[in-house]
């Protein structure tokens, strides 16, 4: 079904509002779960929203919370987030850095005691407003078995890079340390589709392409998959995610980490405090002049895009270009969301006596 971004904006504002967050608190939550969808990454749009009511009609997630800087020098911060939405936590956490970052020329922060903050590109494209380099990650459910293991250890745990350029739009990377997304199989899963072979594997280790493969003690891949395709690679860089995230913060790390989903309840015992994420803001002159990095940023785009292709292909695709494109066409066209996920959010704006545009 086509919708108007203008139109489900309001309809998302309304359900947070509902349950006591605060209108500009409401509002970021919309932005982020409606910039997933312009961009092409559903699973981590609207159909997240029953996950988050699920977790605040559960008591774990905080709709008003009183976010706390805990610890500071002139360039690093850690941030207690109080259990609040991960979104309203991480666009605070992200504006602290760009802030610190303003006066330091770089700065980085890492939360505790917070819960799934939607896309990372979102919060690292905060940083190119003000001529930065944006860096977002965050530890996530485990879901994730280390390459070898048949246990669940780690999250999808995903990082974004976001660095500005002068004429072309900003160079945006933006992925998941494994292969495939825990809402990616969820899409899958409802589209009664099958997943690709090395992506998940089943509780005694065998691959899989069950996409309800988790909720019957399966695990997903690190990204490569296997040994032979590099997944030691894939588990070295969830690692790392999960130690700038939760190690350096307080947060529960591995397999403590909460899950985020209503119907799993988290563990009776954990070292840390709630999920956690790490922001990092650079500013691009102190490296070089402002015009002078912009200008070789542009070199270095349109040389990658003089490369030569493979036959198939017409050009080589920058990182970014692809959600870049999905916006624009989303601004024109409307948002293309599955009628299963309207069905779950027109369910949600009944629960709070919400009438349904869709």
């Amino acid at each position: 079904m086509k919708i108007s971004v203008q139109e489900l904006h309001k309809s998302v504002e309304k359900i947070f509002l509902s349950i006591g967050c605060s209108e500009f608190d409401s509002g970021i939550i919309a932005d982020v779960l409606i910039s997933a969808e312009a961009r092409g990454i559903p699973s981590h749009g609207v159909m997240r929203i029953k996950d988050y009511l699920g977790l605040w009609s559960k008591g774990r997630l905080n709709p008003t919370p009183s976010i706390e800087v805990v610890y500071e020098t002139p360039s690093t911060l850690v941030i207690d987030g109080d259990l609040g939405p991960g979104i309203v936590i991480a666009h605070f956490a992200m504006n602290k850095t760009i802030e610190k970052a303003g006066s330091a020329y770089t700065a980085w922060c890492s939360v505790r005691n917070s819960n799934h903050f939607g896309i990372a590109g979102y919060y690292s494209l905060m940083a190119v407003k003000h001529n930065m380099t944006g860096i977002s990650m965050t530890n996530a459910n485990p879901l994730v078995s280390p390459t070898f293991s048949i246990d669940r250890m780690l999250g999808t745990n995903p990082l974004a890079v976001a660095i500005p350029a002068g004429r072309f739009d900003p160079f945006v990377a933006d992925f998941a340390t494994t292969p495939i997304a825990r809402g990616k199989l969820e899409l899958l899963e409802k589209m009664n589709k099958k997943v690709a072979e090395l992506l998940v594997q089943d509780k005694t280790g065998k691959t899989s392409t069950n996409p309800s493969i988790l909720k019957d003690g399966g695990s997903i891949l690190p990204l490569g998959g296997d040994f032979q395709h590099g997944s030691h690679k894939g588990f070295c860089m969830s690692a790392i995610v999960d130690i700038f995230s939760a190690v350096f913060s307080g947060a529960n790390f591995g397999p403590f980490v909460p899950p985020q989903v209503a119907y799993l309840e988290p563990k009776n015992e954990s070292p840390g405090k709630g999920l956690g994420h790490f922001f990092g803001a650079m500013r691009i002159d102190a490296f070089q002049p402002t015009e002078q990095f912009l200008e070789y940023m542009d070199l270095w785009i349109a040389t990658f895009k003089k490369a030569s292709t493979i036959e198939g292909f017409e050009n080589i695709i920058i990182p970014g270009e692809p959600e870049r494109d999905n916006e624009l066409l989303a601004s024109i066209n409307g948002l293309e969301i599955q009628d299963v996920i309207i069905d779950e959010l027109t369910a949600s704006l009944s629960s709070f006596s919400i009438s349904s545009p869709f």
